[in-house]
Parts: C-alpha cells; sequence; structure tokens
C-alpha cells in the first residue's frame, strides 16, 4: 500500500531506493496492520501490538562503532567508543544498501527535537513494520507542510536480518551498530530490538548539540501548574518515568531532553517505559498509555487464550518495554517544550541501603553525581551477581555520550549557576539494609518527598550533613516517616552500615578518579569523604 505523501530523496550514497519502499510515511493504521500481516507479532487484548525481539533483548552496547576520521578524531569520547574506519564503514555500508534492494521496507521521515531551532531531520529505513511503528511513536512526527521537500540530516538504515561479517567489516559480531557521525548515517544490523533505533539518534544528537550550546540529557522533563519544569536524571529501573509521569505535573518527555538558551525541549514524540511488574495502582499513567491502541510492547508475556499482558513475568526478560506516542499520556504536553528548570533530582536505586532517600546537593556535588552515574544493581539480576553491584553510568547515560563526560558536565554546571536551579538525589533503591536484608524504598514515600523539594516543601525545613557522604539531609518531610531520612538510623546493624557505606565511599572515589583531574577544584573535592562513620 504506497504511501500518497512525497518528499524529496535523499544522498543516494546514504539511502536505498525509495521508489521501492512498501510504506512512505505510512500512518500508524497502515504499519500496524502491515505488522500483523507480516506475522511479526500479536494484537493484544486491549488492542496493543506485542512483539517478541529474540536472541536480542536489550541493546548491544559491544556491538556499537564510530567512524575514527579527520573530524571524530579530536571529538569523540574514544575511551567510550570503538573505532571503525572509513574504508570499514563504506564496505558495510555497500553491503547494507546491497541487503536492502532484496526488500521492501518501510520508510519514516521524522524530526528528533521539538525545538525549531535546534531539530535534526531523520529518515529512518526499516525491514519491520513495527520497528517503522515504533520510531513513528518515539520520534516527532513533521506535518504535511514540512515533509514537502524533507531532506535528512540523519538517515538510518535499520536492517535486522542483516548478519555483519567481523573479518569483512572490522565489527566484533554479526550485529553491528555503525555510526558515522560526519555524514549523519547509521547502520543497524542483526538485532531486532527496536531500542537501538531510538538512541542511535540520542548518540547523533548527543555528538552534534553541543557546539551549537545545546546540552543533551538522558532524562525525564515535566513541569508544574506554574510552570516549574524539573529535570530527573536517572539509569535504567531508578523510576525516571514512573516520577515524572505524575497526574498533578505536565509531562514534557520521559527519556531525552536538550536545554538550550530559551530552556527545554524534548527531543522525542513518545515514551519507551520500561513495563516490568507495572500495575494500574502504582503506575497508572504508564498503565494507561500501554493500554492503547497500536502501542508497542517488547517482550511481554501474554496470556495465549485472552491474549492479556502479563506484566510480572520475567520469562523472556527483565527488560519488558512498552513504547506509545506521547499523546496517550493523560495531560501530557504536546509541544514537548518548557521553560528553565527550577529543580533537578538525580536518581539512584541503592541497592547498598546506604543513601538517604533524598539530600540537597551544592552545584559542585550536582556535577560530581552526574559525572558519576551512580546506581546498583541487585542480586540475581545478572548471571553471577549474588550481592549488590555499584554501577558507574556518567552523565546518567555512558553509552550515548559521544563526546567526553566533562563536555557534559561543564555545560551542566554553567546551566545550574546560570539559571540558579536547586539540584537533589533521590535514592529510589534500599532501606533498612542492603538488598536481601532491607526493603525498597516505597513509591508512595519516594513521591511525597520528590513533590515537597518540587513544591517548595523543603524551604523551611533544616538539614544536616549526612557524616559519610557530606550531603545536605532533610530533619524532617511533612508527610513522611522522618526515620526513613537518616539511613543509618533504618539499620538494625550499625557496624554492618559503617562497613557497606565504607565500601561505596571507597567504590566512588575510584571510579572518579578518571575525572578528577579534569574539573574544578569545588568538584574534584567533593568526592565522599568518610568523616565520621565509626
Amino acid at each position: 500500500m504506497p504511501s500518497s505523501k512525497t518528499s524529496t530523496p535523499c544522498n543516494q550514497l546514504a539511502a536505498p531506493d525509495l521508489q521501492r519502499a512498501l510504506l512512505h510515511n505510512g500512518s500508524v493504521a497502515a504499519l500496524y496492520e502491515q505488522a500483523i500481516r507480516r506475522g511479526e507479532g500479536q494484537v493484544t487484548s486491549t488492542g496493543a501490538f506485542a512483539t517478541v525481539t529474540g536472541l536480542h533483548t536489550g541493546r548491544s552496547a559491544a556491538d556499537k562503532f564510530v567512524v575514527r576520521n579527520a573530524e571524530t578524531e579530536g571529538t569523540v569520547w574514544w575511551d567510550n567508543s570503538k573505532a571503525i574506519s572509513t574504508e570499514q564503514f563504506d564496505v558495510l555500508h555497500k553491503d547494507f544498501l546491497a541487503h536492502a534492494a532484496e526488500k521492501n521496507l518501510f520508510v519514516q521521515d521524522l524530526f528528533g527535537g521539538a525545538s525549531e531551532d535546534h531539530r535534526v531531520s531523520v529518515r529512518v529505513f526499516a525491514e519491520y513494520a513495527w520497528h517503522a511503528l515504533f520510531i513513528d511513536h518515539l520520534l516527532i512526527n513533521p506535518t504535511a507542510d514540512q515533509l514537502r521537500g524533507f531532506t535528512p540530516k540523519l538517515t538510518i538504515i535499520d536492517l535486522p536480518s542483516f548478519k555483519a561479517d567481523p573479518a569483512r567489516h572490522g565489527v566484533r559480531s554479526e550485529t553491528v551498530i555503525a555510526c558515522d557521525f560526519t555524514r549523519g548515517l547509521i547502520l543497524i544490523g542483526g538485532t531486532s530490538y527496536a531500542g537501538e533505533i531510538k538512541k542511535s539518534v540520542f548518540s547523533y544528537l548527543n555528538y552534534v548539540l553541543p557546539p551549537e550550546d545545546v546540552l543533551p540529557m538522558h532524562c525525564s522533563v515535566s513541569e508544574g501548574s506554574a510552570g516549574d519544569a524539573a529535570v530527573f536524571f536517572g539509569l535504567s529501573g531508578t523510576g525516571k518515568t514512573t516520577l515524572s509521569t505524575d497526574p498533578l505535573r505536565t509531562l514534557i518527555g520521559d527519556d531525552e531532553h536538550g536545554w538550550s538558551k530559551k530552556g527545554l525541549y524534548n527531543f522525542e514524540g513518545g515514551c519507551y517505559a520500561k513495563v516490568i511488574k507495572l500495575s494500574a495502582e502504582n503506575e497508572p499513567g504508564i498503565y494507561h498509555a500501554v493500554s492503547q491502541w497500536a502501542a508497542v510492547l517488547e517482550n511481554v508475556v501474554l496470556d495465549k487464550d485472552t491474549r492479556e499482558p502479563n506484566y510480572a513475568s520475567e520469562a523472556l526478560t527483565e527488560n519488558t518495554r512498552g513504547a506509545y506516542p506521547i499523546s496517550y499520556v493523560p495531560g501530557a504536553s504536546l509541544e514537548g517544550i518548557a521553560g528553565q528548570p527550577k529543580n533537578i533530582l538525580m536518581l539512584t536505586a541503592d541497592a547498598f541501603g546506604v543513601l538517604p532517600p533524598i539530600s540537597k546537593l551544592t552545584p559542585g556535588q550536582a556535577v560530581f553525581h552526574f559525572l558519576s552515574g551512580y546506581t546498583a544493581k541487585v542480586a540475581g539480576t545478572e548471571k553471577g551477581v549474588t550481592e549488590p553491584t555499584a554501577t558507574f553510568s556518567t552523565c546518567f547515560g555512558a553509552p550515548f555520550m559521544s563526546r567526553h563526560p566533562t563536555v557534559y558536565g561543564d555545560m551542566l554546571r554553567k546551566l545550574i549557576a546560570e539559571h540558579k536551579v536547586n539540584c537533589w538525589l533521590v535514592n529510589t533503591g534500599w532501606t533498612g539494609g542492603k538488598y536481601g536484608v532491607g526493603k525498597r524504598m516505597s513509591l508512595p514515600a519516594t513521591r511525597a518527598l520528590v513533590n515537597l523539594a518540587l513544591s517548595g516543601g523543603f524551604d523551611a525545613i533544616q538539614f544536616e550533613q549526612d557524616p559519610v557522604f557530606g550531603l545536605l539531609v532533610p530533619t524532617e518531610a511533612p508527610g513522611v516517616d522522618t526515620r526513613i531520612l537518616n539511613p543509618r538510623e533504618t539499620w538494625a546493624d550499625k557496624a554492618e552500615y559503617d562497613a557497606t557505606a565504607k565500601k561505596l565511599v571507597a567504590m566512588f572515589a575510584e571510579n572518579f578518579k578518571k575525572f578528577q583531574p579534569l574539573v574544578e577544584a569545588d568538584v574534584s573535592m567533593i568526592a565522599p569523604a568518610l568523616k565520621a562513620a565509626e
């Protein structure tokens, strides 16, 4: 079913033949129909589309490569990026085009970024109809006028059936995500996990936006009725999507944003929520959204008879996902634009159970924790993990940071100072002991603490300095059990708390060594020092 929409063909070097596209800018209904007809998934009891991604149920970070050339040599963070030569990329690209010539692809023209000043035009060639549906949900749909003469700045060719040859292409395996930032071309092969498409766009924006004086951020954003915007940084599983999807506030976006001179703006037009253990009671906004027609569910187990999603099941993966347009979230912003933030919240799921549930950060501490990007894996999430394991992902999104972290850290510091932003560290992890001994912070308690921070409820509250991490902790929190504010007091075994806190302090300090020579003195001296935990 050909599309009636037309657009200017992009650079032939970068793209398959548009004339062979099965659908070009197909509607949601047309893409949904094609995905079902082609056997790419199933219709759920709610009308959502459910699919299984096979071998890859998450990103394949070890298979991501960036072209190293004269431009990127001095601009890409090579300690974090695997290099591929221009010559190797060109061979890979040629083979992608040959493979694509045998396929009837789905092509979507979209925008990355709600800001008219800084958005990037993106053309995605997808082998699967459901991948085209997914990215149509996740990016921003141009108007009919904007589609006329649409010229992509970034082109993505997504071919799950393509198998790379390590010997021929200079890559690691049959799976490949190859990025040429200079030419604006990304090749994705050997994986059906749709998140690779979304995060490839983010990696590109992380490269091209800093020179435009825009800070790209792996964060969610919400806004109160008074126009008080809040930024939520956090790794997967820390509550970034959950806490920003609040019926009392307007959701601007759940995952990726830019911070420019004019304020905050969403890179996307949809959400990609983790849905393991999702319930209508705890996360009504997300539950409502993934239950809508044509929402995309990845690796969610369905009842074979009723087709009802079983969000509690980890049979396929713990990383079950739901993708949907932001219009599916009641009261969410369709414009994706907010003013300058009043608050920044950095979320961590501390499975060691030693960080306070909320603490106020100085600007130096905010940069320290931003560059640290700490959270903790719990026992059982990965093979061989038998106790909490610290994870440090700089800028709360290391795999997508195309430039050196200090580039983003310096920008954040200047923006915090310029706009006098309040900064907070929120532990959504454990209290009363580490994982297996203590219990998870209750979501209602965390929401209450976050709401107090956002509403100015802590303005008249006294703060005390935590003796271990140097954080400023409120002595009380209206509506919340005061006993949880001091983590040491929640532990039955105080000596065990002291030993565990000391262990985490050492991890923070060791991780920060690589940044210490590159940051200003007030940040380098923030590294937590055990002062009085004996």
